[in-house]
C-alpha cells in the first residue's frame, strides 16, 4: 500500500474518531483494519465465510471500490447488530468512528463519480393505466375489470424489472383499448350490457354509509356510474340476501327504497317480500352520474340479528344494484372525454384532415409525454384514414385513439440516452423524462399541463422552479396516491381488503369494520402529507379520524354516525400508527395474534433490518391438543426451544410482544403480559415501551422509509451505490425535522432520480 494511502487513511479516521467523542475520552487509535481486525474477522473470513462476507482480506482502506461489501458492513454497524450480543462488541465510541469512516469514504467517493443506475423500461402499472386514462380523455375506468393484477418486486407494483409483457396481457391491452375508446367517442352502435355493483353480504346497513346519500337514508350504495351515450337505462336493485342465497334478510316489514340520479329521486318503492319489480328505467345524457339505491331511515327499530356489541346488525339492505343500457340510443352526447377529445371540429370535408391531425397531435403529445416531430404525425393518421375511408370523422378519431392506447409509447416509460454518449456514462435525464419521472412518483399519473410546458420550455430544471412544483404537487388531490399506492404496500396495508378473521375468535368483525380500519389509516396518512409533518410523528402522533363504528371497536366513547372525523386520542397506548387497527390486523393470523408475524413486520418496514429466511425443516408453531391451553407467549418459548429457531425468534418475538395487548382486530386487551427482552438486553413492555425503543433507534426508521420512499420513485430497488443519495436525502432533511415534504424532495434532487446511466450501444 502507499504510504500516502496509509496517511490519507488514519488521517481520516482520527477525524471521524474526534467527531464522534468528547475532550473527555481519550483517543482511538486503533485503524479500521484493527478494528475489523479485533470484532469481525474471527467469524467473517475466507474460511468460515459466515453470511458470505468474508473481510480478512477485503480492501478496509478503498471502501469504494466495493461499496455492496462495505455497505452492508455499515447497516450492520448503525444498527449495532454485529458482533452478535454474545462476543466481544466495541463501544459506542469505536462503532460510530469507523461508521462515520465509511460513510465519508463512501460518499466522496459517490460525489466524484455518480452511478445513479440505468432503470428498465417500465410498463404502466394497472393504477397508473387507469389514472393516465383519467388525465388523457376525462374517463374513470374500473381497469380492475379490464387488466390483470401486476407482479411486485421490494415490495412495490412499479417495478420495472417484474413489469413484464405477457401474450395474454397483449390481448387485455387491446381489448381495454376498444372498449375506452368506444366509451370516451361515443360509438352510437354500442350494445345494450348490464353491470352490477354488488355490496358484501356482511355490510351492516343500519346507518347513511356516504354524504352522496340522501339524509335520512340507510344503507345502500351510491355509484359513480359512466353512461356511454344519451340514451334509456335500466336501474334494479337486488335486496341483500341470506346465507342459503335466496331469503331476503329482515323482510318483515315494509320498508321504503329510494332510487336517485345525481341526487334527483326517481322512484321510491315500497319493499315487501320480494324485489322482482325494483327497476326502473330512465332516459339519462352521457357521461359520468350518481347512481343512489338507499333505504328510507325507519322510524322503528327493525327487526333483525343482534350483532357481537348488542346493535341492530341485518335487516333489509341492498345487495346489488345492476345498470343496463344504453336503449334507443340516437347520439353520442355532450360528455367531458368528448370535451377533451375534439378540442376543434372541421367545418366540413376540406379542413377535416386539418382538424384530425391537431386532435391527434395533442392526444400523442399528452399519451407520449414528450413532443410529437413532424416525421411522427403521418404514421398517426394512418388509422384515423382507415376508419375513416368507411365510416365517419368520429370513427377515424376513435380508431386512432385506439392505436394510442396500445402504443409502448404509452404503456412504456421509455428514457433514451442522448446520440454519441459513452456507455457507462451518468447524465441528467432530458427535462421531459424528469416531468415524467416526478407525476409517476407524486400522481401516479402522466404529467399535467403545468409540468409538460415548463419541461419543454427548459425550467424544470431550475431548483427553486422544480421545488415550487413538487409543493404544488402535494397540495392536489391526486397526491393521495401517495397513500393508496406507496404507504398501502410499504406497509401492507392493501392486505385489508383480503383478511378473513375467523368469526369464531371475532365475531363481531364485518365489512363496516374493515372499511373503518382501513379508512383510518388512509386518513393519518393524508393528514401527514397535507399538514407536512415529521415522519417520526407516525410514532406517536396523538391523533387519529374515527367513525362510531370505529370508535366503538377501540373503546373511546362520544363518536356518533358514519362520518369520520379527526379525534384527539388521550390513551397513549393508541397513538401512532402501532395502535391502529388496520397494522395490527393485517400483522395477524384469522385467529390469534402473532408476536413474530408483528416482529418481523417492525423489522423489516419500521427498521430495515429483515431476520434471514428461516432455515429448511424448521417446525411450525404447535397447535396440536398438547399445547391448546398454553398462552401465546408459553408456545413461543417451547418453539424456541429449537436452537435453529432462536436466533430470529430473539430479535423478532419481543417486538411482538410488546403489541400483544392488542388482539387479532387491534382491539384492547388487558392481562396480557407484553414485555420482552431484546438481544442486546434492551427491556420492552407494551406499545409506549416499544415506541421508546423505535424512537431511540429513529435513525434506522428514517432510513429504512427513505430507502422505500426512494424504491417506489425510482421504480427499482436501492442498490449499494444508491447509499450515499440516501444519507444525503437525510442529512438535508434533517434541518426540517424529517418532514415530508423535506424527504420527497430531497429525492427529487437526489442523484438516481434526476440521472442516468448509458447503456451499451
Amino acid at each position: 500500500m502507499r504510504t500516502g494511502s496509509r496517511v490519507c487513511l488514519a488521517a481520516l479516521f482520527l477525524v471521524a474518531s474526534a467527531m464522534t467523542g468528547t475532550a473527555a475520552q481519550r483517543p482511538v487509535t486503533s485503524s479500521p483494519r484493527e478494528v475489523l481486525n479485533t470484532y469481525c474477522v474471527t467469524c467473517h473470513n475466507q474460511k468460515l465465510r459466515t453470511a458470505d462476507l468474508m473481510l480478512d482480506k477485503a480492501d478496509i482502506e478503498h471502501p469504494a471500490e466495493n461499496p455492496a461489501v462495505w455497505e452492508k458492513v455499515l447497516r450492520k454497524l448503525r444498527a449495532r447488530e454485529m458482533p452478535p450480543p454474545q462476543r466481544s462488541r466495541p463501544d459506542d465510541r469505536t462503532y460510530d468512528s469507523m461508521a462515520q469512516y465509511l460513510e465519508t469514504a463512501l460518499d466522496r467517493a459517490a460525489e466524484a463519480k455518480p452511478n445513479p443506475g440505468r432503470p428498465s423500461a417500465y410498463r404502466l402499472n394497472r393504477s397508473q393505466y387507469a389514472n393516465a386514462i383519467r388525465d388523457l380523455i376525462a374517463l374513470e375506468i374500473d381497469s380492475a375489470s379490464l387488466l390483470p393484477a401486476d407482479d411486485s418486486g421490494y415490495g412495490f407494483d412499479n417495478i420495472g424489472d417484474v413489469l413484464t409483457v405477457s401474450p395474454m396481457l397483449l390481448e387485455k391491452y387491446l381489448s381495454a383499448a376498444a372498449n375506452i375508446s368506444r366509451l370516451a367517442v361515443g360509438d352510437s352502435s354500442i350494445s345494450a350490457t348490464s353491470v352490477d355493483y354488488p355490496i358484501h353480504p356482511a355490510t351492516v346497513q343500519t346507518e347513511r354509509e356516504s354524504a352522496e346519500l340522501p339524509v335520512g337514508s340507510r344503507g345502500g350504495i351510491a355509484i359513480r356510474h359512466e353512461f356511454p351515450l344519451d340514451a334509456e337505462y335500466v336501474i334494479k336493485v337486488r335486496l341483500q340476501r341470506g346465507k342459503d342465497a335466496t331469503t331476503i334478510v329482515g323482510n318483515s316489514e315494509q320498508r321504503e327504497l329510494d332510487i336517485r340520479l345525481d341526487g334527483s329521486r326517481l322512484k321510491l318503492f315500497t319493499v315487501n317480500a320480494s324485489d322482482d319489480d325494483l327497476e326502473v328505467r330512465v332516459a339519462a345524457k352521457a357521461g359520468p352520474h350518481t347512481v343512489a339505491a338507499t333505504f328510507l331511515k325507519d322510524t322503528v327499530k327493525p327487526e333483525g340479528i343482534l350483532d357481537s356489541t348488542g346493535n341492530q346488525a341485518f335487516f333489509e339492505g341492498v345487495g346489488t344494484v345492476s345498470i343496463g343500457g344504453p336503449y334507443g340510443a340516437k347520439v353520442p352526447g355532450d360528455t367531458p372525454s368528448r370535451r377533451k377529445i375534439f378540442i376543434c371540429r372541421p367545418s366540413g370535408s376540406h379542413d377535416e384532415d386539418t382538424c384530425a391531425t391537431k386532435i391527434i397531435t395533442a392526444l400523442a403529445r399528452r399519451a407520449y409525454r414528450r413532443p410529437i416531430q413532424a416525421d411522427e404525425i403521418p404514421a398517426l393518421l394512418i388509422p384515423y384514414k382507415t376508419a375513416r375511408g368507411h365510416g365517419t370523422f368520429e370513427d377515424g378519431i376513435r380508431m386512432a385513439l385506439e392505436r394510442i392506447l396500445v402504443s409502448p409509447n404509452f404503456l412504456f416509460r421509455v428514457e433514451i440516452d442522448p446520440p454519441g454518449i459513452p456507455p457507462g456514462t451518468a447524465y441528467r435525464i432530458r427535462e421531459i423524462d424528469l416531468a415524467s419521472r416526478l407525476s409517476f412518483f407524486l400522481w401516479s399519473t402522466i404529467p399535467d399541463d403545468e409540468l409538460f410546458d415548463l419541461a419543454e420550455r427548459g425550467k424544470l430544471k431550475e431548483p427553486a422552479i422544480l421545488e415550487q412544483q413538487v409543493r404544488r404537487m402535494l397540495a392536489d388531490p391526486r397526491a393521495n396516491t401517495l397513500v393508496s399506492n406507496f404507504v398501502n404496500q410499504w406497509l401492507y396495508l392493501r392486505n385489508m381488503e383480503n383478511v378473513l378473521p375467523d368469526p369464531a375468535a371475532f365475531p363481531g368483525f364485518d365489512e363496516n369494520l374493515r372499511f373503518a380500519l382501513a379508512r383510518e389509516t388512509d386518513l393519518f396518512f393524508q393528514s401527514m402529507l397535507r399538514e407536512n409533518r415529521s415522519i417520526l410523528e407516525l410514532l406517536g402522533a396523538n391523533y387519529t379520524f374515527l367513525n362510531e363504528r370505529l370508535a366503538r371497536h377501540y373503546g373511546i366513547s362520544g363518536i356518533h354516525g358514519t362520518e369520520f372525523r379527526r379525534v384527539t386520542l388521550t390513551n397513549e397506548e393508541r397513538k401512532g400508527l402501532l395502535g391502529q387497527g388496520s397494522v395490527l390486523t393485517v400483522t395477524s393470523y384469522p385467529n390469534r395474534t402473532s408476536p413474530t408475524l408483528r416482529g418481523k413486520w417492525l423489522l423489516e418496514n419500521l427498521l430495515g433490518s429483515p431476520p434471514p429466511p428461516p432455515p429448511p425443516n424448521v417446525p411450525s408453531l404447535k397447535e396440536d391438543q398438547d399445547v391448546r391451553n398454553l398462552t401465546m407467549r408459553q408456545r413461543m418459548e417451547l418453539h424456541q426451544s429449537n436452537a435453529a429457531c432462536s436466533s430470529c425468534h430473539s430479535r423478532m418475538d419481543p417486538l411482538g410482544y410488546a403489541l400483544e395487548n392488542f388482539d387479532g382486530l387491534g382491539r384492547w386487551r388487558d392481562g396480557v403480559d407484553s414485555s420482552g427482552i431484546l438481544p442486546d438486553g434492551t427491556k420492552v413492555a407494551g406499545p409506549v415501551g416499544l415506541r421508546n425503543v423505535l424512537l431511540s433507534k429513529k435513525d434506522q426508521f428514517i432510513q429504512t422509509l427513505t430507502e422505500r420512499l426512494l424504491t417506489y420513485a425510482l421504480g427499482r430497488g436501492v442498490e449499494p451505490s444508491d447509499m450515499p443519495a440516501v444519507r444525503k436525502i437525510i442529512r438535508n432533511a434533517a434541518s426540517n425535522d424529517y418532514r415530508w415534504s423535506s424527504l420527497i424532495i430531497g429525492v427529487v434532487n437526489s442523484v438516481p432520480f434526476q440521472m442516468r446511466r448509458a447503456g451499451v450501444s
